[in-house]
């Protein structure tokens, strides 16, 4: 008798682990589909930022709106971490790991961002010193209305983003659901530094490299579908630049015509106004990349704070 209540009692205490189990998976699968419904909404506003991608993928505006994404995601990844009460100090160390690395990699990423900016910035100066130039010594300020060349990328990102494969590591069922978003967030977050790369770079590699590398993740994100054909048809099939860089070349073009004819007044006037709007944008997109590097830099410094205080 004493034998039989024992075994009753183990097989309700398993139908209630197992109920229990149930409802946790079910609980967190919700709390996933809603970190998923958010990202595929930030994606969308990208899309409706222009109800003709095409048009506009390539601009500094364009641009703009991309490196929004990165923390709009991480965001949606913050609110599924407090949904599901686990905290990052919480982790397995292969899912801390992996953060952190992406962390390392968004820094390193930012910062070659920040290199092409300033190569514009420096680019366009050249052109600003050619237009003031013009009246007093004409010979000299053609010399300076040379086309713009963005600077060539030499951030190897198949090396950069060497990631290792976390398939099976991950054993509770939260450890799955945070490997799930980070490589929805990874994902989305290395397309956008492709796209971003390539339109500064005017070079086609940095995008298909990262497409390599995001194709190689064990569940990519399908999120970027609709966007990055629109981004391949403008970067690959059409070998698309810059829009801002071909604007400000062609002013600078039309200068250098005009200054030959010796009607400078309408194009010098033009000229200007392309450097300022182009002054201006570039400005914006610097002090964004900044913002960014130390929202990434500061997160990723409090996790290791955090983690240290745990190991004490």
């Amino acid at each position: 008798m004493v034998l039989l209540v024992q075994k009753l009692r183990k097989f309700y205490s398993k139908l209630e682990n197992h109920h229990h189990h149930r409802a946790e998976v079910d609980v967190l699968s919700a709390s996933l589909q809603a970190f998923r419904s958010d990202v595929a909404n930030y994606m969308n506003q990208l899309l409706s930022f222009n109800p003709e991608p095409r048009s506009k993928v390539l601009s500094l505006s364009w641009i703009k709106r991309c490196l929004e994404l990165l923390p709009m995601i991480n965001k949606a990844f913050i609110k599924l971490v407090d949904d599901m009460d686990y905290p990052m100090t919480s982790w397995e160390a292969a899912s801390l790991d992996e953060y952190l690395n992406y962390g390392l990699h968004l820094l390193d990423l930012l910062n070659s961002v920040s290199s092409s900016l300033s190569h514009l910035s420096h680019a366009r100066l050249s052109i600003a010193h050619g237009l003031n130039l013009v009246e007093n010594s004409p010979s000299m300020a053609i010399k300076h209305l040379k086309p713009m060349q963005p600077q060539s990328s030499s951030k190897d990102v198949k090396g950069l983003l060497n990631e290792e494969d976390c398939e099976g590591k991950f054993g509770s069922c939260k450890e799955r659901v945070i490997n799930e978003a980070m490589m929805e967030i990874k994902s989305i977050g290395f397309w956008v530094f492709g796209v971003v790369l390539a339109s500064l770079s005017g070079e086609t590699r940095p995008y298909l490299e990262m497409k390599q590398v995001i194709s190689g993740f064990d569940k990519a994100s399908s999120l970027i579908g609709v966007m990055d054909s629109c981004v391949f048809y403008v970067v690959v099939e059409k070998g698309e630049t810059l829009k801002e860089v071909k604007e400000l070349n062609s002013a600078a073009g039309s200068l250098v015509s005009a200054i030959v004819s010796g009607k400078t007044s309408d194009a010098a006037m033009d000229l200007e106004g392309k450097l300022s709007v182009f002054e201006e944008e570039i400005e914006v997109l610097e002090k964004q990349v900044d913002a960014l590097f130390s929202k990434v830099l500061a997160t990723r410094n409090e996790l290791l704070h955090g983690v240290r205080q745990l190991k004490q």
